[in-house]
C-alpha cells in the first residue's frame, strides 16, 4: 500500500500488519485536521531494500513509522525514533488462513498444526517479525523445519496473492494481514504453544521535518476514534487517548 501525495503534511512509512487499520483510520484524520499524509510501505523486520530500516538508512525521508515492536527496538537501538515518542497502537496474533472455498484444516493443537502444515503443498509466510518466528520458533517446536514446503514472501501482502492465486495451499501470518483479503479466508489464530501476538506501534522518527503533525496521528490512532477500525481487522485496541 503506497499513497503518494507531492504536496503532504507529513510522511508514515507503515508496515503490512496495521496497514488495513490505518488505511480505515486515516481518512477521519485528513478530515479533522485538514493535514495530508503521504504513506510509503515497507516491512517491519528482514533482509533487504523494501525494510523500513533498510529505507530509512538509504535516506528515506519520514516522519512516522508503524511497525511491529521487534522492528521498532531495531531502530531504536541505531538512534532512529526520537526518544518518548513511541504509542502502542494495537496487538494481533499469529493465524492461518486458506483460498476461499477450501476445506478449513485443524489447526487448533500443535498436533493438528504440525499435520496440516505437512501435508501442505506449500505453505507462505512474510519474512518480517512473524515469518522470522514461524521460522525461527514455530517450525523447529513442531519439529518440521527440515519437512514443511514453504516459501518465504517478501510482504504479508504478497502472501495473501499467492495463496489467493491457488499457488499454495496456507498462509500464515498476523491475523491482521489475512482478514477481508478478497480470495482468502482465515481457519484461525495458532495454538498458544507456538503464538506471538505482535504489539504494532507508532512513533516518530529521529530528524522528521513534521514533529507536531506526527505527534497528532499518533494521538489519533491511540484515540477511541481509531478503536472501531482496528477492531475490524482483527487485532486490539491498546492506547486510549
Amino acid at each position: 500500500m503506497i499513497f503518494s501525495n507531492e504536496t503532504a503534511d507529513l510522511t508514515v512509512m507503515i508496515s503490512g500488519g496495521f496497514a488495513l487499520a490505518y488505511e480505515a483510520a486515516l481518512p477521519d484524520f485528513e478530515r479533522a485536521t485538514g493535514l495530508r499524509v503521504r504513506t510509503l510501505s515497507g516491512a517491519s523486520q528482514g533482509q533487504g531494500p523494501r525494510t523500513i530500516r533498510h529505507q530509512l538508512a538509504h535516506g528515506a525521508q519520514v516522519d512516522v513509522v508503524i511497525l511491529s515492536n521487534e522492528g521498532l527496538h531495531e531502530l531504536t537501538g541505531e538512534g532512529r525514533i526520537v526518544e518518548g515518542s513511541a504509542a502502542e497502537l494495537a496487538t494481533a496474533p499469529l493465524a492461518a488462513a486458506v483460498r476461499a472455498g477450501a476445506p478449513h484444516p485443524e489447526i487448533g493443537t500443535t498436533a493438528a498444526l504440525a499435520r496440516t502444515l505437512r501435508a501442505a503443498r506449500l505453505v507462505v509466510m512474510p519474512g518480517s517479525t512473524s515469518g522470522l518466528f514461524i521460522q525461527d520458533s514455530v517450525l523447529p517446536r513442531l519439529g518440521i523445519a527440515e519437512t514443511v514446503r514453504k516459501r518465504v514472501l517478501s510482504r504479508g501482502t504478497e502472501s495473501a496473492a499467492a495463496l489467493a492465486a491457488g499457488e499454495a495451499d496456507l498462509a500464515l501470518g498476523p491475523v491482521s494481514e489475512l482478514v477481508d483479503v478478497p480470495g482468502i479466508e482465515v481457519v484461525g489464530p495458532l495454538p498458544d504453544e507456538v503464538q506471538l501476538v505482535q504489539t504494532f506501534t507508532a512513533a516518530i522518527v529521529a530528524g522528521a521535518q513534521a514533529v507536531a503533525p506526527a505527534a497528532r496521528l499518533i494521538a489519533h490512532l491511540v484515540s477511541e476514534q481509531a478503536a472501531a477500525a482496528i477492531r475490524r481487522t482483527g487485532m486490539e485496541p491498546v492506547g486510549r487517548g
